[in-house]
């Protein structure tokens, strides 16, 4: 037997291409004795083809495949690299989710403040519509004329209850150089905090001697049409302010014109041309960046230096444009910015300076004039104020402003086509009258209008165009 098992054995060896379809038995035969059987498929049963086998560990092997996908999809806890990408995703997902809901705030937001504006602009529309209504409405009858050194007066205004005068603090009231002198404006007095209507009280100016127009310093007597000499090339345009050096030094000539265009939140660039035909075609020949933001349409060129006022304060800064660079810096004291007492087309046009013969000049308004345009004669070089006067008519109910011979002109309207220049403020005198010369806002929005001395022309920005008018002046009479 155990011959036969050898043998078996040995068959077994010599045919090992049936190893794993080989298969023996051990069993007792019918009498009783143990009986070894040993069987290999024949060449006909091997190449038949199997029920199981490989076909059903492939199904398993796919199957446990299907289970780890399943897994990983759902998120299971299975430790190792599924684990981590389950978490990955998971924090992916809270991030997405974060991100869908800030998106769905800010939409919300920009709807929000999409109908403020909208409201606004309604709210303006209303306004502009409502101050022409009532500059065209006839004025009431007025008083008799009382002689020019008695102040005019009305009663309403001047006296309330008691007699005292709502303006008398502004009588000997000191400056900041201790000067005691009367600053008070008489001409005009406050009233009722709405709209502010002008009287011409006024209106007549002397004419030149001489069929030639006077040269010297006189006082406003009419402006010519504008003449217009470039129109802004975008949006940035809308606003802005030009100049000319009345009084430039080297290392540029006094052909040579500057330009701002102030729309927007960070305005540095000033843009230079090297004459009035350069500037009409539109190729400068220099560009400045500037050190620090301006705001709005105030700034003026005086003796080689861009004097403007900072983004957002009431700083002044002195850029000199042969160095490049901030040659002084000082704050006005107690200035009004940022739109608590602009012009009334805006543009935080809170502080205005200005260059005549006289020199420089900032125009504004403090929290103690309540509104009330203040004059401050500054010191070129350092920016100190060296004398202040306070007038009777407030900044934001005049369009814009420009001095002239130390004497301040006001402008009743920046969108009516044909308004007047209403109000003068004579500084050698600190008294203020109004009076009524035509004036023409040719594209009707005029945001900037200043006087040069050297041309002896007002400069001025009217809705994208760069225009300017030619003045004449007239002998100013003796009191």
């Amino acid at each position: 037997m155990f011959l036969l098992l050898s043998l078996c054995l040995c068959g077994l060896l010599l045919r090992g291409d049936a190893q794993d379809r080989a298969a023996l038995w051990k069993g007792n035969d019918r009498g009783g004795r143990c009986q070894y059987t040993f069987s290999v498929p024949s060449p006909v049963e091997a190449s038949c083809p199997q029920t199981g086998g490989p076909e059903v560990e492939g199904l398993k092997t796919r199957l446990n495949l299907l289970e780890v996908l399943v897994s990983r999809l759902t998120g299971g806890q299975t430790g190792g690299p599924q684990g981590t990408g389950a978490k990955a995703q998971a924090e992916l997902q809270e991030a997405l989710n974060r991100a869908v809901g800030e998106r769905n705030l800010l939409r919300g937001e920009k709807e929000r403040l999409e109908k403020e504006l909208e409201g606004l602009q309604r709210r303006m529309e209303d306004m502009r519509r409502e101050t022409e209504k009532l500059r065209n409405k006839p004025c009431p009858p007025q008083t008799p004329m009382v002689p020019p050194s008695t102040p005019l007066q009305d009663s309403g205004l001047m006296r309330p209850a008691g007699g005292s005068s709502v303006m008398s603090h502004l009588i000997n009231r000191p400056n900041k150089q201790g000067d005691s002198s009367s600053l008070r404006d008489s001409a005009w007095q406050y009233g009722p905090p709405g709209f502010q209507e002008m009287k011409a009280e006024v209106t007549e100016v002397p004419a030149p001697d001489s069929s030639e127009d006077y040269t010297g310093c006189g006082v406003l007597v009419s402006v010519a049409e504008p003449v217009t000499h470039k129109k802004a090339d975008n949006i940035a345009g809308k606003y802005g302010v030009w100049m000319q050096d009345p009084e430039a030094v080297p290392p540029y000539g006094s052909n040579m014109i500057w330009r701002i265009d102030t729309v927007g939140s960070n305005i540095r660039q000033l843009f230079g041309y090297e004459d009035m035909d350069q500037l009409s075609k539109g190729f400068p020949s220099k560009v400045l960046l500037l050190p620090e933001s301006v705001e709005s349409t105030g700034a003026t060129l005086y003796r080689g230096s861009l004097y403007y006022q900072r983004r957002l304060s009431r700083t002044l800064i002195r850029y000199d444009l042969a160095s490049e660079s901030i040659a002084a810096r000082r704050d006005l004291p107690h200035a009004n910015f940022h739109g608590q007492a602009p012009y009334s087309w805006g543009g935080y046009t809170d502080i205005d300076l200005a260059v005549d013969e006289q020199g420089l000049w900032a125009v504004y308004s403090t929290n103690k004039a309540k509104g009330a345009i203040v004059i401050s004669q500054l010191n070129p070089h350092s920016l100190e104020v060296k004398k202040s006067w306070e007038t009777n008519i407030r900044k934001n109910s005049v369009a814009n402003s420009f001095i002239i011979c130390g004497k301040l002109y006001t402008v009743a309207s920046y969108t009516a086509s044909n308004t007047t220049i209403n109000y003068m403020y004579d500084t050698e005198s600190s008294q203020g009258k109004a009076i009524a010369i035509p004036f023409r806002n040719k594209h009707r929005y005029n945001s900037m209008i200043d006087y040069n001395p050297s041309q002896r022309k007002l400069f001025a920005w009217d809705n994208f165009h760069i225009v300017s008018y030619n003045i004449r002046l007239g002998r100013q009479q003796a009191n």
